[in-house]
């Protein structure tokens, strides 16, 4: 038995990749999405679920709009989000590809 597992997104349709689940993790949350050019994620909080939200873009640029500040992601900047504020992504010109890692706040 190995002490890793390995998951491929290239090998999930859609938008969304749900990193965690697929490879079992249970104490954070990590999805990565794939943006079409001018494509914008839903606006939402996490203030039920508790979890603040790293943003972490990989390809392309765009902007995470977070409480009403235009926030630019390109890769190698790496972006915090508390529970309670308002987010939304939207894609640059050239798509976004980015990842969110989730944890509760204890």
């Amino acid at each position: 038995m190995t002490s890793y597992v390995v998951f491929d997104t290239a090998a999930v349709e859609g938008r969304r990749k749900p990193v965690a689940g697929e490879v079992g993790a249970r104490g954070i949350r990590l999805n990565q999405f794939d943006s079409a050019p001018g494509q914008a994620g839903s606006e939402h909080d996490e203030r039920e679920s508790g979890q603040e939200e790293i943003y972490i873009p990989l390809r392309g640029q765009g902007v995470l709009r977070v409480d009403g500040a235009e926030v630019p992601l390109e890769p190698g900047r790496y972006v915090l989000v508390p529970p309670g504020a308002t987010r939304q992504v939207v894609a640059g010109p050239e798509g976004l590809s980015y990842a969110v890692v989730g944890a509760r706040v204890e």
